[in-house]
């Protein structure tokens, strides 16, 4: 999980996340996720899902737009850095719509900047009016969208050379021309029935 992911989340998404709800987070970077430890609400039921098998996670996907969950059970569905991942954003997000109750919120956060990484695919960069467009389209009304660097400059620079150490190797190249990591966040409420 990179900084600037972690940066919007803590900047726009606490707010949505009230006691007593029902999250599922899709793909967590681990156990707890990150986003669990900047989430510091009591008393929140806090499911996970993956397409890996992991015995620390709550559920198995049973494909990759196909949950395997009961439809309308969750308040709050939450994913970071993975729909770069999913061959097929439209169906996948129709999927991420099911399950959440009606009322309930979605929240997003996907790469723009980011460089090529599998894990085992990798997709997609999609900016704000893409994520309007998925969002629409499954039903989910959204309350905020946004690309942004959040980063510190050195940070930031510093982010951009890891992801692309292996194309850099041996070359020089001036760090003011190094565009910034941005991130989407995209936060909506599922339509009333």
């Amino acid at each position: 999980m990179h900084l600037n992911s972690r940066l919007l989340f803590a900047k726009y998404a606490p707010q949505h996340f009230r006691p007593g709800m029902r999250i599922l987070e899709i793909g967590p970077d681990g156990f707890p996720s990150t986003y669990r430890q900047l989430v510091q609400v009591p008393d929140l039921t806090w499911e996970t899902i993956d397409l890996f098998d992991d015995p620390r996670l709550t559920h198995r996907a049973v494909g990759e737009y196909d949950f395997g969950l009961p439809t309308g059970q969750y308040d709050l569905i939450l994913s970071g850095q993975v729909i770069e991942h999913v061959r097929k954003t439209w169906r996948w997000m129709t999927e991420v719509a099911r399950v959440c109750k009606p009322g309930g919120t979605v929240i997003t956060v996907n790469p723009v900047t980011w460089g090529y990484h599998e894990a085992p695919i990798d997709c997609w960069r999609i900016y704000p009016e893409g994520m309007l467009s998925l969002y629409d389209e499954a039903g989910l009304e959204v309350q905020h969208c946004t690309a942004e660097s959040l980063e510190p400059w050195p940070q930031r620079v510093k982010q951009y050379f890891r992801v692309f150490r292996k194309v850099l190797t041996g070359q020089k190249l001036a760090t003011s021309g190094i565009p910034p990591v941005v991130d989407t966040i995209t936060i909506g409420h599922k339509r009333a029935a």
